[in-house]
């Protein structure tokens, strides 16, 4: 998957970084790394207060991609209300496997790992290490629910909230 074309993305728009998430490109700059100029993406994430520079042409190699289109959002829901699916592998090795769905940047991968270790009130309670990871990856699908529907956090976690809540009900 060689692609020499640059990605199309611009100032102001919001990507998908995949360790880190929806964050917004603020600008577009040179930078001179050991004798070779570099044109990098300059990305913020907000929430995070941290920004990252990717070289443009190492973007699309890295997992760097646009917001999910509203298809793939009503795809992940679809995935969420879906019954949990937990191996019996030991829990360092699915700890190790959601680690990896959540820093995919792939968001139905990521509603999988919400769907998975979602507990609803009256289920056993979440090893610390659990709830981390079940948050990490909560964190993740809203953020990019919300850019994608345009509005904040709140409305997209109350929205992924009543997905979760139904499934629990049926």
């Amino acid at each position: 998957m060689t692609k020499s074309k640059k990605p199309e993305f611009r100032p102001n728009e919001y990507v998908v970084y995949p360790a880190h998430g929806v964050g917004q490109i603020i600008s577009i700059e040179e930078q001179e790394v050991a004798g070779f100029a570099l044109e990098l993406f300059v990305i913020t994430f907000e929430k995070d207060k941290m920004t990252l520079r990717v070289p443009t042409d190492k973007a699309i190699n890295i997992g760097m991609r646009s917001l999910s289109s509203p298809d793939v959002i009503a795809q992940a829901m679809k995935t969420l209300r879906g019954k949990a699916k937990v191996k019996r592998a030991m829990w360092s090795r699915r700890a190790q496997e959601y680690e990896q769905k959540i820093n995919s940047g792939d968001l139905i991968a990521i509603a999988e790992v919400v769907r998975d270790l979602h507990r609803s009130d009256d289920q056993r309670e979440q090893s610390y290490s659990e709830r981390q990871l079940y948050e990490a990856a909560l964190e993740r699908l809203t953020r990019e629910v919300a850019a994608v529907a345009g509005n904040d956090e709140d409305a997209a976690a109350k929205q992924v909230g009543d997905v979760l809540l139904s499934r629990a009900a049926a």
